[in-house]
């Protein structure tokens, strides 16, 4: 989680939405890292978790990342927590609760849905208090 929120820190820098995500295969290499590009790129879905999973599979050459972990500063919403149960990811760890946004523990609920064809391990709240901190610094700068 230290990863990824240092890709976070790089978000804030360049005037993004502070949020990283680190992808790592089942023994333990990284495979991508990437933050939030939304205004960077004006596109509203380069979340840095779809921009981690697509950055993954394009390295193993895989539509799945089967025995992967996610590692997320803030709760993902409900399109990423949607593209990590098409990836097939293994385990999502995720720091800030997100309960506006969120689609994993708040919100959508995504992979309670009976319609979701799987659902990874989830452990919500690591270092959760840097990775709030880190988002509220930034809302607060703005306002």
């Amino acid at each position: 989680m230290a990863d990824a929120l240092d890709w976070a820190r790089r978000a804030a820098t360049v005037g993004e939405v502070p949020v990283g995500a680190v992808l790592l295969d089942a023994r333990g290499r990284l495979l991508a890292a990437a933050h939030n590009r939304v205004e960077t790129d004006r596109d509203p879905t380069a979340h840095a978790e779809l921009l981690a999973i697509r950055a993954a599979a394009r390295r193993l050459g895989a539509p799945r990342l089967t025995g992967c972990r996610l590692y997320v500063t803030l709760e993902p919403c409900a399109m990423c927590a949607q593209a990590i149960a098409l990836a097939r990811i293994e385990r999502l760890v995720f720091g800030a609760y997100d309960p506006k946004g969120g689609g994993v523990e708040h919100g959508a609920r995504i992979f309670e849905q009976p319609t979701c064809n799987h659902r990874p391990e989830v452990i919500g709240g690591v270092l959760e208090r840097d990775c709030g901190a880190l988002l509220k610094d930034f809302f607060r700068a703005r306002r």
